[in-house]
């Protein structure tokens, strides 16, 4: 069949998407309600009127619900979108099609939004020349020889940061700040830092336009990324070169893995950047809206909101249980990445009526599939509506964002008495939560800070959020932050509040590298990076979240500090288990491989609604392994600690806080037997054993 410039053939359903080979290439896409379906084909990113409308056939082009036609000697590089229509009824069926909308390819892995208005696609009618567009991109790509890393969870260290606002300012020196290359260029950075693992904020592409009107007139935009629109292609602005955004990711993991770190990517599924009524059709709606979103069943016209962004995705419909799953495979198997990090997982484990299931199909669908079996899983197991499963959450295999533990931990360091008990159960892998259900000390990824929320800084500098630059008059983002300004809200040149402030900031960390459990930091944290109290900077790409680089040198003692605790931490595996402590001696190991006490040895305050202090003793996880006393002191005043006695060892002060610098030499002197450590107000103290 002729298309003017076009020879086409019937094509196939095999694959969602754009499938190049030899003599063209096969375009697929779902829709089960679809009349009328036409190809629209342009030779640039910036045409605004198609090079050719090819129009499909229902008794050709389509088997079943797919749609599907093979375009001879198409070139590479060219651009398209769907154009889709249909009578169905939206208030009983709950399609949405618009026969005069530009449709992105939910399959794309190549997109571009250089012509992208967002309220042009959310009126009715054609945005033919303003919509985002799929390209068509042959894979040649060289991976030299790399794969998947498979680095074990429990002794991972993971550093959330965000490709963007980590090289986006000036200062740092990167040939192309703000880009997956200039992310390669900071690898030294990272590998001298230790971690293991970075967990990227979301890389799919996502609509920097989704925010609110109030917010757009004061010139912010969407800088986190959780307004995704694309679940196979990388966000073209984080590429040097949109055309290029795929295997420039890919240089970026290749990279990566060559230095030995991992990659975990937060991906949003629970919603999409088309919102609920009044938002703009993009793709999914116009293709599959009463497949890819959860609707009233009263009355399709209305999205079931899960999320607090206006739609949720319909994960357990068997379609996008489907694509879904595809798109993880796609990730691991075509972009090498490690593992997931899932934004609202709870979200996820609703079925199609809305209600939580545990046997949720695309929860255990992941858990299982042999292809991701060796790919880490992360929920954020709570969703807006208040379905909060920490602890709890679908399979076995998931770890957690530990909101309890980064609570607890909050508020002891601030002071909070009566939480050694629980304090206790979360430095030692919160196994209250885990253990019953046959799951491991690395089920539980311990966080203090992220993205969502204070800085580590403003944790200690500010009592109250301060968001009014977000254009919401101060009510967006969270009020339950556990913080303690230290005495004076925000900044300050008193010396006394500053050193407490920073003595504070290396507690957090310390207690963080001192849990079992996964510990996760957020960038920027390891140099007091300030949000001037904002806790919600999701709309704020300048100066006040990108990384300055600046601070490093500025802060140069708590970058050396978490480096150190990092290091501290690798090289005692007794602080990284991967079973969970039972109190008792083990077969390598005389000692009980963990002892509780208190001020005094085996006293532990469990009951005292007053106490502030704990201590603990931790046997070497091999004989040759040193023994580890940990004693935390949140009082707010010094108080001596009895120390244990252990057959062949010493001790010597290997880490307090109270001190600047807190990490301490190995030639420091032992410490006298038999005498009681007086240990500083709102400090951490380690010591480790010395072979007597």
């Amino acid at each position: 069949m002729s298309h003017a410039r076009y020879q086409t053939r019937p094509g196939n359903r095999d694959q969602g998407g754009a499938r190049a080979s030899e003599d063209g290439v096969n375009f697929c896409v779902f829709s089960r309600y679809a009349e009328q379906v036409e190809l629209l084909l342009f030779d640039t990113a910036e045409q605004t009127a198609p090079t050719a409308v090819i129009p499909l056939d229902p008794l050709v082009n389509r088997t079943f619900f797919f749609w599907h036609i093979f375009v001879e000697d198409l070139r590479d590089g060219v651009y398209y979108n769907w154009r889709l229509g249909g009578t169905c009824d939206t208030k009983t069926i709950g399609c949405r099609m618009d026969g005069e909308k530009a449709l992105l390819d939910p399959w794309a892995t190549t997109v571009s939004d250089r012509l992208w208005q967002r309220e042009r696609a959310s009126r009715p009618g054609d945005n033919v020349s303003s919509a985002i567009r799929a390209q068509v991109v042959r894979d040649d790509y060289d991976w030299e020889g790399d794969t998947p890393l498979f680095f074990p969870l429990n002794a991972a260290v993971i550093y959330e940061l965000h490709v963007g606002g980590f090289t986006r300012s000036a200062t740092s020196g990167t040939a192309a700040p703000g880009t997956f290359g200039a992310l390669i260029e900071k690898i030294p950075y990272l590998q001298e830092l230790g971690i293991t693992h970075v967990e990227l904020m979301p890389v799919m592409a996502f609509d920097a336009q989704d925010v609110p009107a109030q917010t757009a007139a004061m010139g912010l935009e969407n800088y986190w990324g959780y307004s995704t629109y694309s679940f196979f292609a990388p966000h073209p602005g984080y590429a040097r070169d949109p055309n290029r955004a795929r295997d420039e990711f890919r240089d970026l993991v290749k990279m990566l893995h060559r230095a030995g770190i991992g990659v975990i990517l937060d991906v949003v599924f629970n919603h999409t950047a088309e919102g609920g009524v009044g938002g703009p059709t993009i793709g999914f709606r116009g293709i599959g809206n009463e497949v890819f979103y959860h609707l009233d069943f009263a009355d399709r016209r209305i999205y079931r909101d899960y999320t607090g962004c206006g739609n949720t995705v319909n994960c357990n419909h068997p379609i996008v249980t489907r694509f879904l799953i595809d798109a993880l495979l796609y990730w691991v198997r075509q972009m090498h990445v490690d593992g997931f990090r899932f934004d609202l997982a709870s979200a996820l484990a609703r079925g199609e009526d809305g209600n939580p299931e545990y046997h949720a199909p695309i929860l255990w669908a992941t858990e299982l599939s042999p292809a991701l079996g060796r790919t880490h899983l992360i929920a954020e197991a709570w969703d807006a509506a208040g379905l909060y499963q920490v602890g709890d959450f679908p399979g076995f295999r998931w770890a957690e964002w530990n909101g309890r533990y980064r609570d607890v931990i909050r508020g002891f360091v601030r002071g909070d008495p009566g939480l050694i008990a629980e304090v206790a159960t979360r430095v030692a892998g919160s196994s209250d939560m885990y253990e019953s259900r046959g799951r491991l000390p690395a089920n539980s990824i311990n966080f203090i800070t992220c993205h969502d929320g204070f800085t580590l800084w403003d944790l200690v500098s500010y009592n109250s959020k301060h968001n009014q630059a977000n254009g919401e008059d101060n009510r967006d983002g969270h009020d339950h932050n556990l913080s303690w300004n230290c005495g004076v809200e925000g900044p300050t040149d008193d010396p006394a509040i500053l050193a407490q402030r920073r003595r504070q900031a290396r507690n957090f960390v310390a207690i963080l590298m001192l849990s079992q459990g996964v510990p996760m930091l957020r960038a920027g944290d390891e140099v007091l990076q300030s949000k001037q109290g904002n806790n919600n900077s999701y709309c704020q790409n300048n100066a006040l979240s990108w990384f300055d680089w600046t601070q490093l040198e500025a802060n140069r003692e708590m970058h050396d500090f978490v480096r150190d605790m990092i290091t501290f931490r690798q090289d005692h595996p007794t602080l990284h288990r991967s079973r969970f402590l039972t109190g008792a001696p083990t077969r390598t190991q005389p000692l009980p491989d963990i002892s509780w006490h208190g001020v005094g040895l085996d006293r532990p305050d469990w009951d005292d609604a007053n106490a502030r202090t704990l201590a603990f003793t931790l046997a070497g996880l091999t004989p040759a392994e040193p023994p580890l006393h940990i004693l935390f002191n949140m009082d707010a005043t010094p108080l001596r600690f009895a120390l244990p006695q252990l057959p062949g060892w010493s001790w010597r002060c290997a880490i307090d806080t109270a001190r600047e610098p807190a990490i301490i030499a190995p030639s420091a002197p032992r410490l006298p037997p038999d005498q009681p450590l007086e240990v500083s107000a709102r400090s951490v103290v380690v010591l480790e054993g010395c072979e007597a």
